[in-house]
């Protein structure tokens, strides 16, 4: 029986939506339903509370849930529907909100959950059946997340608390196999007629019936998506049998070359060796058992390095699919050994045609590509899973929104479409891909799991469970549209990233710790929930473990133990922890407020056992049942073969043919994916992928580097050509390899230590593709071996089709062999970095461009982007046969880079050289004039055949006076014939295309780039305020100063806290931090260099007591999203302060002590400004609102400093900088006119010209003027919602004068601040 303890009112919100939010969405209402004539929108407040509450109390919920404008206008003849989370469950925000409720002392209150109150307004007289109610509140929610329910729901359904539900039998020994076979279906287990055969002996020899939880847990801990039994199955091929098996071949690349990797196949992530650099942290220990400062020492760091794809919830609900996939892999990265730092990640897609409706185009309809035959209607695809332009407008914000959150930057990835009928087969991605990756830094120390003895203690670390994701590892198995819709929804999952940052922070104070790290072993929360992760942490012991599964912390009440023991609530971690660590690491938990849990132990008797008190053991069974070898598949599979015709250029015409290409999203710009996602947090990047001084996102791969003091670091970057395998899979996997190669061969790496990841994805099961599959990783794996390099680490999905019935007809869209591969290597100097901006001259003439054309005038067109376009697929993929070509390519172009050879690179891919050269254009805006005439001597070459293939090879800019040395170097290691002099530089903006002496075709470069920038700018005004993308897009215009500048009015390399470093004296500064704030360790290092001794002071510190401000000379507030930002940015974390006595009192004492100084940075800007009533002379300071393009825009911006008071921009007034710009909520609104003219402005965006940044992006937040910084009357303090801290050195902007060498102009704000103190 459902109950309710205590009482549940509602409190209005403030407005949900803003106009042109709601304007979108009454164009969508309208086309369901032509009689709506209007529609608002604001959030309602549940709150559930143990009691009435007195009067003080609401008045501060009120207060704090009061964080935005109300609605304002009125609406007659309204259809209400009220949008709640997905009944049943508990929002993340709710989570957050509630802690917020009580840190700031409103006692009673058990929850506080929010829901939206949409009005639409009706023509008069309107009368809506219940089919058209339903059709609008389909356009109201996301059914995957939400529930629409009328008005007048009682909400205290909310908060119902459920009786458990009971575990379940099935009868085995009763009714045989048959049982099983049922359950199979009912609970959507995707076992195998094998499987079901094996379990049915195992538990017949133990004489009783499975629980469904053993039978859900055993089907995750043995589903493909975790066994890889495709992987590990037998082959026959053709009727021949095979000795290999696919995971065989990908272990004989780290079997033949071994050197340099640590761990391969054997943890979360892959370890490879690093280098010895200095790293900056806080060292906990026994006489200090936080670790107080920010301490830097030299230390051996190795990084880890773990791609992860996140398909199947991705098709069923983007955002959190996407999102999710993210937090996963991040997860992975710090659960690698005994705890790593995750450090920069990388996000990918492919999806089917985008069809945009303001932008169609012919090749996305289902002509035959291969037959010719036309036909001018799309072939459809399934209404329960997501369009690939839902997919690629709400899963990019999902993955963006949680390395945002958790604070890792996103700094690579790639997006392609494809959707194409070749010979009547449909080949797409109705099934998307995305993918998750990225790399993180281990202590040597720390890289490999202890195992864990009889009596560790078995803990859970994280958020708590919830019904989420139940059977999503079985799921994600099946082809999509195999599943129930029923058994989808089960399989949605929802990311709280900043409860994952709490868990990070645990991990990592642990892992400081050296040799003393109370974890013993660690393992993330994924596929399979805890039913997964805890019996592969049991299993490292080699013995058992028992649970008690009324310890496991869950927020939603009724769960059943399968609920309990296998939900896949995302944000957890399973750690074996040695008993004598326990205080230490609950002191840890308590500082971080994460929570954990002791949930069981490891035991001598190697049986696992789950119980609940009172109940029957939910599991008690042999671990050998059930990680035990289930019986091994055998695929005895068949070549199909295919009827291809070959590519046929007659009636292409040039310049239709050179828009087409650049127009398709695959080649076309990725800025919609990149703006999105912080690429600076951490203050470790070195190279995102935005280039020169237009932020054009084409650079060839991503470079981090190890610390704040070094240049030493690692570089990734990624590899796919998915099409290609629809004529042939083992060229597709040796191109996605050569791709990943040329591009990580932008860094000053090594051939020798790159390291690969390889994504396998397939229809297995589809004819031909399984024999395809083989082919692939065959290809791969010889590929690699020639090459000298590995693969150790890497993931398959092999559920890559959708199924489905249209009007009676069975419908199959089917995805090629998809090989995806990710590359990273240690890097030895980041500076060195190569990228596609055309580095000026002073006479044009001064350097060319040469085309290295690995594909030796080949110029095959099979699959390319221009056969895509003209429907024309071909029969002959392009193809790297010989892997020591690539081989001496690498090695010779850096080489030539660390001889001053090169100047600027670009690898070719899709698009082929006119791509390539246009991206290189876009960057730099001087002219091209491309010369064909060299390569139309190769057989068979034409204008469209060389301008077009995608046969590996590179573009590179050379100095004129350099050529004899190319050439010699080239020669040399037996590349001569692959190299052409093709471009020189000219003065008209334009790409132009000459061959024999006569000019064929002149690209104007805006023309160009907007033809580039379509799919990005039309996805960008779908998704956000359309007014700021048409800005941008109007930027691609000469006439709009968009370019970056810099001008300073101090010497940038004199450090004039040098004199107070030497004195040996250090003054504190508080690095301040709330939980959710993820920018302390970059502010922290920029302190620290400027001669202070900063120390990590979180929140808990004061609140306790164990910390008070009064010994700090300065404060620092950090960036980050402390509370995941739920009730406005900073607020939160202000009104803890605020509303709490003591903690008010101590900050107004050292805000009004004339000794102390502080800054504001980000969140940490938004959290001060609310403290104006507390710091003397900042009473006029703006409140910091939502960007104008209510979207979080992360960009590198042209910031000027003004004449102002503040004492960290003494003597820098008049200087013009780039600076990092990373946050959703920079837009200053003055909270009274005058404010305007009394407040002290620091600085402002400016544009190319150094006038005030009107226009969006420049000035990327709205704010009037531009101004982006305040100080105080007494300049003692300043807040400011860019980044300096992450703009410190030069080697962390992706431009800057050339003349910054080490230290940017941003380090004299630090300086200026330690020569204030004295």
């Amino acid at each position: 029986m459902a109950s309710i303890a205590g009482i549940v009112f509602n409190l209005e919100g403030p407005r949900a939506l803003s106009d042109f939010r709601e304007e979108r969405l009454l164009r969508a209402l309208e086309k369901v339903n032509s009689a709506v004539e209007a529609v608002s929108s604001r959030f309602i407040h549940f709150v559930h509370a143990e009691k009435e509450l007195d009067a003080a109390s609401v008045d501060r919920l009120q207060a704090l849930l009061n964080y935005g404008p109300t609605p304002s206008k009125v609406l007659e003849n309204t259809f209400d529907v009220l949008v709640v989370p997905r009944l049943g469950t508990i929002s993340p925000w709710a989570s957050k909100a509630t802690d917020i409720v009580g840190n700031c002392g409103v006692a009673g209150v058990l929850r506080v959950e929010r829901g939206t109150l949409f009005s639409v307004q009706m023509k008069a007289g309107t009368v809506l059946s219940e089919d058209e109610k339903r059709a609008l509140a389909a356009l109201l929610h996301d059914r995957m997340t939400e529930s629409a329910v009328p008005p007048d729901f009682p909400v205290q359904n909310l908060f119902v608390d459920l009786q458990g539900r009971p575990m379940e039998t099935v009868p085995l020994l009763a009714q045989g196999r048959k049982a099983l076979e049922e359950a199979n279906v009912d609970m959507g287990l995707a076992l195998s007629d094998d499987e079901i055969a094996y379990l049915a002996d195992a538990f017949e020899k133990l004489q009783r019936d499975p629980t469904d939880v053993e039978l859900m847990m055993f089907a995750q801990a043995n589903s493909e998506h975790c066994r890889h039994k495709i992987f590990n199955a037998e082959w026959t091929i053709d009727g021949e049998k095979k000795a290999e098996t696919l995971f065989g071949m990908i272990r004989a690349t780290h079997k033949a070359a071994p050197q340099f990797t640590i761990t391969a196949y054997a943890d979360n992530a892959a370890i490879f060796e690093g280098r010895d650099v200095e790293r900056l942290y806080p060292r906990p220990s026994d006489a200090d058992p936080f670790g107080s400062t920010f301490e830097m020492k030299t230390e051996r760091t190795h990084t880890v390095f773990k791609v992860e794809t996140h398909n199947h919830p991705t098709a069923i609900s983007p955002f959190p699919g996407a999102s999710t996939g993210s937090g996963g892999e991040i997860r992975d990265e710090g659960a690698t050994g005994r705890g790593a730092r995750p450090k920069a990640g990388l996000t990918g897609f492919t999806t089917s045609a985008l069809r945009l409706s303001e932008a169609p185009h012919k090749w996305e309809d289902d002509s035959d590509c291969s037959a010719g035959v036309e036909n001018a209607q799309p072939y459809g695809a399934p209404g329960r899973i997501a369009t690939p332009l839902s997919i690629m407008t709400e899963g990019p914000l999902g993955g963006a929104a949680f390395n945002n959150e958790f604070g890792r930057p996103n700094l690579l990835g790639y997006f392609r479409t494809f959707e194409a009928n070749v010979g009547g087969v449909r080949y797409g991605y109705h099934k998307p891909i995305m993918l998750a990756g990225g790399i993180g830094n281990i202590r040597d120390d720390q890289t490999k799991k202890l195992t864990p003895p009889a009596g560790s203690l078995l803990i859970v670390l994280g958020g708590p469970g919830m019904r989420i994701g139940l059977g999503g590892g079985a799921a994600s198995s099946m082809n999509t549209g195999a599943n129930s819709e029923a058994l989808d929804f089960d399989s949605v999952q929802r990311g709280n990233p900043e409860m994952e940052r709490r868990a990070q922070e645990v991990i990592d104070r642990c892992w400081s710790m050296g040799e003393a790290n109370p974890i013993l072993a660690i393992h993330d929360v994924g596929a399979g929930g805890l039913s997964n992760a805890m019996p592969e942490l049991a299993d490292l012991s080699g013995k058992g473990a028992q649970f008690d599964l009324s310890k496991v912390p869950v927020e939603e009440t009724g769960m059943s133990p399968l609920e309990i023991w296998c939900n896949e609530s995302q944000e957890r971690y399973v750690i074996a922890l040695d008993p004598a660590g326990l205080d230490k690491f609950d002191a840890f938990c308590r500082r971080e407020r994460c929570p954990y849990a002791v949930i069981g132990h490891i035991t001598e008797k190697s049986d696992l056992k789950v119980e609940r008190p009172g109940e029957d053991d939910a599991v008690n069974m042999p671990m050998e049942v059930l990680l035990g070898k289930a019986p091994r598949m055998h695929r005895n599979v068949k070549h199909e073969d295919k009827v291809l015709t070959a590519f046929a250029e007659e009636g292409i015409e040039l310049e239709a043919a050179a828009y087409d290409v650049m127009r398709h999203p695959t080649v076309g710009s990725k800025s919609f994916l990149i703006t999105i996602g912080d690429r600076s947090v951490g203050g470790l990047t070195a190279r995102d992928q935005m280039v020169g001084p237009w932020q054009v996102p084409v650079a060839d791969c991503a470079v981090t580097t190890l610390g704040f003091t070094t240049q030493r670091g690692e570089a990734m970057a990624v590899g796919e050509r998915t099409p290609l395998a629809v004529i042939n899979s083992a060229a597709a996997s040796r191109m996605a390899i050569g791709e990943a190669v040329t591009n990580i061969a932008a860094a000053d790496i090594e051939l020798a230590r790159v390291k690969l990841s390889a994504n396998w994805m397939a229809a297995c099961g589809a004819p031909g593709e399984d024999a395809r599959l083989f082919d692939a990783v065959k290809a791969a794996s010889e590929f690699c071996i020639g090459l000298g390099i590995s693969i150790p680490v890497g993931k398959d999905s092999l559920s890559m089709r959708t199924s489905w019935t249209d009007a009676g007809e069975k419908k199959t869209v089917t995805s090629p062999v998809s090989l995806i591969v990710s590359a990273a290597a240690p890097v030895t100097n980041a500076m060195l970095t190569l990228t596609p901006e055309i580095k000026k001259t002073p006479v044009l003439e001064d350097s060319m461009l040469v085309l290295v054309d690995l594909g030796l005038g080949k110029n095959r067109m099979g699959g390319s982007i221009l056969a895509q376009t003209t429907q024309r697929f071909g029969d002959t993929a392009p193809d790297c046969e010989d892997p020591t070509l690539l081989g001496r390519f690498v090695t010779s172009l850096r080489k030539l880079e660390l001889s001053g050879c090169v100047m600027s690179y670009h690898d070719r891919a899709d698009g082929g050289l006119f791509a390539a050269a246009a991206e290189m254009q876009f960057a730099s805006r001087i002219g091209i004039r491309l010369t064909l005439d060299s390569l139309l001597e190769a057989h068979g070459a034409t204008v469209l055949n060389t301008l077009f293939n995608e046969e590996l090879g590179a573009l590179i800019q050379v100095p004129s006076d350099r050529v004899k040395e190319v050439v010699a170097e080239m020669r040399a290691a037996g590349l001569a014939d692959c190299c052409h002099f093709v471009g020189e530089f000219i003065k008209s903006d334009a790409l132009e295309v000459c061959a024999n002496g006569e000019t064929l075709a002149v690209f104007p470069r805006e023309k160009l780039q907007s033809a580039w920038s379509e799919a990005s700018h039309l996805i960008a005004r779908g998704r956000d305020n359309p007014a700021c993308a048409d800005e941008e897009f109007e930027g691609i215009s000469a006439e709009r100063a968009t370019n970056l500048i810099a001008k300073t009015t101090f010497n940038v390399d004199e450090d004039i806290a040098a004199p107070f470093i030497a004195s040996g004296v250090r003054p504190k500064i508080a690095i301040l931090r709330e939980e959710g704030v993820n920018s302390q360790n970059e502010m922290a290092a920029a302190f620290l260099r400027a001669g202070f001794e900063p120390w990590d002071v979180h929140m808990t510190d004061l609140l306790s007591g164990r910390l008070d401000l009064s010994g700090f000379k300065g404060l620092a507030a950090c960036g980050g999203f402390p509370y995941g930002d739920v009730l406005g940015a900073g607020g939160g974390w202000a009104a803890t302060i605020l509303n709490n006595d003591r903690l008010s009192a101590m900050f107004r004492t050292f805000f009004e002590r004339g000794d102390t100084f502080g800054l504001g940075v980000c969140n940490g800007c938004q959290m001060m400004s609310r403290l104006r009533s507390l710091i003397p002379g900042a009473s006029h300071w703006p409140q910091f609102l939502r960007n104008r393009s209510e979207q979080f825009e992360a960009r590198l911006i042209s910031v000027e400093i003004l004449e102002s008071p503040s004492i960290l921009f003494a003597g820098m007034a008049g200087s013009v900088m780039p600076i990092v710009n990373s946050h959703g909520e920079g837009r200053v609104e003055f909270l009274k006119p005058e404010d305007a003219v009394l407040s002290h402005a620091a600085a402002r965006f400016v544009d190319g010209n150094g006038q005030p940044a009107v226009y969006y992006p420049q000035n990327p937040n709205g704010s009037e003027g531009g101004l982006t910084a305040f100080t105080t009357d007494d300049g003692r303090f300043t807040i400011m919602m860019p980044h300096p801290e992450r703009s410190h050195r030069a080697v962390q902007l992706s431009w800057h004068p050339a003349q910054w060498s080490e230290a940017s102009g941003w380090m004299r704000m630090f300086r200026n601040a330690r020569q204030w103190v004295g």
